[in-house]
């Protein structure tokens, strides 16, 4: 069976960022900015959940990573707008003839709480992709790099058909 014949695929994502020691560096989850927390380190806004967001589809859709299509040694990404990047992944994905599904997302922290912006991230990254995007938060209990609040890990997994 060819890759044309076949009706759907699911790509699956891994990501972790470290926290910046920049006091300057804004944390972004999901397309949401927590002023007052610890940025994580990273070429772009460094948000780990469109980041996995992104390499989950493009893994479905046989396009590569994120690294290839959003290289960090381009300048003109300096800062970028992770769930921009995400918009133009998903119009990368579409006009490879397939179309996203769902992408469901799984974010390992500490702090700060998601839940109360869980809402809003879904809204913000389900936009982007043209389809619905969810995210879970789940907590350390203090074991691990994690834990030790060394910075944010997160997995994804997308579906994508014909």
């Amino acid at each position: 069976m060819s890759d044309l014949e076949i009706p759907f695929r699911v790509g699956q994502a891994f990501d972790v960022h470290v926290f910046s020691a920049d006091p300057d560096r804004v944390l972004v989850l999901g397309g949401i900015a927590f002023p007052g927390e610890r940025g994580l380190k990273g070429h772009s806004d460094a948000d780990v959940i469109a980041h996995v967001c992104t390499d989950a589809l493009l893994s479905a859709s046989g396009l590569g990573d994120i690294g290839q299509m959003f290289p960090d040694a381009d300048p003109a990404l300096a800062d970028a707008d992770s769930v921009g990047l995400l918009r133009l992944a998903a119009e990368a994905v579409r006009a490879a003839g397939w179309s996203p599904g769902n992408v469901a997302c799984s974010v390992v922290l500490d702090r700060p709480a998601l839940a109360p912006v869980k809402s809003a991230m879904e809204s913000k990254l389900s936009a982007a992709v043209g389809a619905p995007v969810s995210v879970t938060g789940r907590r350390t209990e203090g074991v691990g790099a994690l834990g030790r609040g060394e910075g944010v890990a997160a997995w994804a997994v997308a579906l994508v058909a014909r």
